[in-house]
């Protein structure tokens, strides 16, 4: 059966000699999985910019309860990015918060909330023009609220830190920061230097993985570190 749905690019992976598999984060179906054929090819219908990480999309799609796999009937960009793509510092933050919700996004339900969040974050982010560059860190606290575990200030992740055994230290002015953040909107002007801010991010990575299975690693972290610096 045919839905249209709009959906947010998490990454695609190559399959066979011109297709893609691609893992988009839809509206109506959650997290899903879909095959596009040819889309590597000169001759393939649709672009392969069109599935390029957290691109915002307009799509009609075939899904099938029963498959992991679907086909796309239309697609097109809901929202071409100004910035994003060819800041680097706007590119660098994009590339850390998708890989996030690679390692995040798991459900295959709608949850209409979350999407609504997600999608007009990364417009708002790509119509800022200034004060950006903590957006990552505002998000990363934001977003935790929708996995459930946001905290409502600084003592909580302390707290859990001890818990857990967590060996990181957030003294008086880490705590202050973090509390600045968790009532921060993304307009909102934050001066974090950058070894605060490297800082900041390790501590809510650290959050993350006490409360996500098999978190891990974030591989763009360190290119994230050094373009903002």
């Amino acid at each position: 059966m045919l839905h249209k749905t709009r959906g947010i690019v998490i990454s695609y992976i190559r399959y066979r000699e011109t297709s893609i598999i691609a893992h988009i984060y839809t509206e109506k179906f959650g997290i899903q999985s879909y095959i596009e054929n040819g889309v590597r090819s000169s001759k393939g219908k649709n672009r392969i910019a069109l599935f390029q990480p957290l691109t915002l999309l307009d799509l009609v799609v075939y899904h099938d309860e029963k498959k992991e796999i679907h086909r796309i009937s239309e697609i097109k960009c809901s929202y071409p990015y100004q910035q994003i793509p060819y800041d680097i510092h706007k590119s660098s933050i994009g590339m850390f918060l998708d890989e996030v919700l690679s390692k995040t996004l798991k459900e295959h339900v709608e949850n209409h909330y979350l999407f609504e969040f997600l999608y007009y974050s990364f417009i708002e982010f790509d119509e800022k023009t200034d004060h950006f560059e903590n957006f990552h860190l505002i998000f990363l606290l934001k977003y935790a609220f929708f996995l459930g575990f946001a905290p409502q200030n600084a003592n909580e992740i302390i707290e859990q830190f001890r818990e857990m055994n967590v060996s990181m230290m957030v003294d008086i002015d880490y705590q202050k920061a973090i509390n600045q953040l968790i009532i921060a909107e993304y307009h909102t002007p934050l001066s974090f230097g950058r070894q605060t801010r490297n800082y900041l991010v390790e501590i809510i990575l650290n959050f993350y993985n006490l409360h996500i299975e098999d978190f891990g690693e974030i591989k763009s972290l360190p290119v994230l570190k050094e373009v903002l610096g």
